[in-house]
């Protein structure tokens, strides 16, 4: 078996994405860090990936990045893989990337350059470069400014290291084609894809039908209890369950998120201080929710949890 195929082999159930904690001074907490990803892992979670987007990787020093990502990988010891962010520009992805291969990790999350829009040539070298920088694994996370093309993505699936594709987008026309043409031109790679939209729950049962079966849940970092049961329900076919979820806990709370710029990242941090493990705030530039929507999203985690029978 590669190395490539032993991270994809591990990747299964819930992937959990923890956020970062910061302490009244500003400073990552790590101690708290610690028991969020702890908490995590014992709670279910299929694998943990550190400093991406709801971590806050974009502000993070690369000290701090190198903390966090080694702290998870000790929280972790083996039971699950440990996947890092990486972004910015080439040349600073792949000083994350060595960092994150410093600290342990078993891959990386390979996000949007920043600032420039670039054409697919330009981006194709650029994961490359990523992949062939270090020993890791990398997952490409297509987003904003870094929507791949079917022919884009069967090249990088010939890279032994590039192992899958996160999508950011919801365009499952784009993405059935993608699945397609990496099928078609390199039938014997084990590519893997992810739903990556910020409450993947809600698109659930859209991309299991073109065979997209994983995906990262936000609502994991706040209310397991919630996610594990509704990733339970999919799994199995329970449409009562799947409904009911979607109906009086998910599209609400795609909602909720829709009010505030940052939300995806703010409003799952609120969660985790809801439940009661004090993360601190998010860091600018983004902003804390507004407290009528924290009063709205302790409601919902009560409605949810209610919707499982649990207090």
């Amino acid at each position: 078996m590669t190395d490539a195929a032993s991270l994809s082999a591990r990747l299964d159930g819930l992937l959990f994405f923890p956020v970062t904690p910061f302490g009244p001074d500003g400073a990552v907490d790590l101690e708290v860090f610690r028991a969020h990803v702890r908490r995590g892992i014992e709670a279910g979670a299929g694998a943990v990936f550190a400093c991406c987007g709801t971590g806050e990787f974009h502000a993070l020093t690369p000290e701090e990045y190198r903390a966090c990502v080694a702290a998870a990988v000790e929280e972790s010891a083996g039971r699950v893989p440990v996947v890092a962010g990486a972004g910015y520009g080439t040349a600073l992805a792949l000083q994350f990337a060595r960092l994150a291969e410093e600290a342990g990790a078993d891959g990386l999350l390979a996000m949007p350059p920043y600032l420039v829009v670039a054409d697919q040539a330009g981006l194709l070298r650029h994961y490359a470069a990523l992949a062939e920088g270090t020993s890791l694994d990398v997952i490409v996370y297509q987003r904003d400014n870094a929507v791949l093309t079917p022919a884009t993505v069967a090249e990088l699936a010939r890279i032994p290291r590039i192992i899958g594709l996160k999508d950011g987008v919801g365009d499952l026309d784009l993405m059935q084609r993608i699945i397609s043409a990496v099928r078609s031109t390199v039938p014997d790679r084990d590519f893997r894809y992810f739903n990556g939209l910020p409450t993947a729950e809600l698109t659930g049962l859209a991309y299991r039908g073109i065979g997209v079966t994983l995906y990262s849940s936000a609502v994991f970092c706040f209310a397991p209890e919630i996610a594990l049961a509704f990733h339970r329900a999919l799994t199995a076919g329970d449409d009562a369950t799947v409904n009911a979820l979607l109906d009086g806990f998910y599209r609400p709370l795609v909602e909720l998120r829709h009010q505030g710029r940052g939300y995806a990242v703010s409003l799952v941090k609120a969660g985790v201080r809801l439940r009661g493990l004090d993360v601190g705030e998010v860091r600018p530039p983004l902003s804390e929710p507004a407290p009528a929507h924290v009063k709205e999203l302790a409601e919902l985690i009560d409605r949810g949890l209610a919707l499982l029978g649990e207090d």
